[in-house]
């Protein structure tokens, strides 16, 4: 029986397996996350779009992140998106000071708080929002330590 185990571990030992070739060519792999990354940043663009509109959704957030998408792949629209008259102050200021204007963190605090004040309304369940509580206190501490952009 010790013989049989023995052999089974040599074989095991004996097959080499190179994880690190991969059947996807180099090229085409940074061409498939190239155009991964062009694609996340034009959706977040287009969530930051609806967030200027929709008071739920937040503009800032998508716009950082449609510019560290493009930072990555296609640093044209990275310029666009810094040259743009609206938000290209808001990215530019989060990339060098990693802060936020007064009006937007005051619109993202106060719709945190009526968001959880509509929740509480809604749910009529002490539980659930306290589960609300507790899941909006990470983002809502985070927001309001944030510098003021000048």
């Amino acid at each position: 029986m010790e013989r049989m185990i023995s052999t089974e571990q040599e074989v095991t030992t004996d097959v080499k397996i190179n994880i690190s070739s991969c059947p996807v060519s180099p090229s085409v792999q940074s061409k498939v996350k190239i155009l991964l990354l062009n694609v996340t940043g034009l959706f977040c663009v287009g969530l930051a779009i609806l967030g200027a509109i929709l008071p739920v959704l937040p503009t800032t957030v998508f716009l950082i992140m449609a510019a560290a998408c493009f930072a990555k792949s296609s640093p044209r629209m990275q310029q666009k998106l810094l040259a743009n008259k609206t938000f290209g102050p808001m990215i530019h200021d989060w990339q060098k000071y990693r802060s936020i204007p007064r009006k937007a963190k005051r619109i993202a605090l106060l719709t945190m708080v009526l968001s959880v004040c509509w929740s509480a309304f809604m749910l009529q369940s002490a539980m659930l929002t306290a589960l609300v509580v507790a899941l909006i206190i990470g983002p809502f501490i985070f927001v309001a330590r944030l510098p003021l952009s000048k």
